[in-house]
This record gives structure tokens, sequence and C-alpha cells, in this order.
């Protein structure tokens, strides 16, 4: 063999292994190609679970805006309050008794 072809097949080799270190290890390797693939499905979720909530809090806000009924349920549940000439009662449970075996 030729000193030129030994030269070659080293280079060649070198080359080899710098594109297998880069195809796995090194930027834009598979193993980065994935990680990326995995965080665009996980924002690809949390985009669509926001875009639910936002077309929730919207129909809410409207609701707040054009009608009294979404108000007033509004004020009942969150501040517990109540109409004029209505009477408030609050139940409280009380704990059941242990029995006492006879």
């Amino acid at each position: 063999m030729s000193w030129y072809f030994r030269l070659l097949l080293i280079v060649l080799l070198v080359m080899f292994f710098v594109l297998q270190y880069r195809l796995w290890v090194g930027q834009g390797s598979l193993a980065e190609v994935f990680r990326l693939q995995q965080q665009i499905e996980t924002q690809q979720l949390q985009l669509v679970q926001m875009k639910e909530r936002n077309v929730r809090l919207r129909a809410e806000v409207e609701s707040l805006k054009t009608g009294l009924e979404a108000v007033e349920a509004r004020a009942r549940s969150d501040l517990g309050m109540i109409r004029e000439g209505e009477t408030f009662y609050q139940v409280i449970e009380s704990e059941p008794q242990p029995r006492s075996n006879p």
C-alpha cells in the first residue's frame, strides 16, 4: 500500500468518526432533535389547554358584562351575599358520634 492510500484512509476514518459524533452527540444530533420534538408536543398540549381556558374566561367575562344573573351568582358564591328579604341559614353538620359496643 502506498502512503497516499494510507493517508487517505486515515483522513476518511477521521471524517467518518467526526460525522458520527455529530450525528449522535453534537449540535443537531438525533438525541437533540428527539428532545426538541418532545418539548414541542408539551408546548402544543399546554397551548390547547390555555386556549380552552381563554374561551371559558371570555364567556365568563361576556356573561358578567351583559347579564346580572352571572354577577348575582358570582356574588352569592364568592362573597356569600343574599338578596334583600331573604334569610340566610347556615347548616353546620355535626360529626357522627362513635357507637359504643353493647
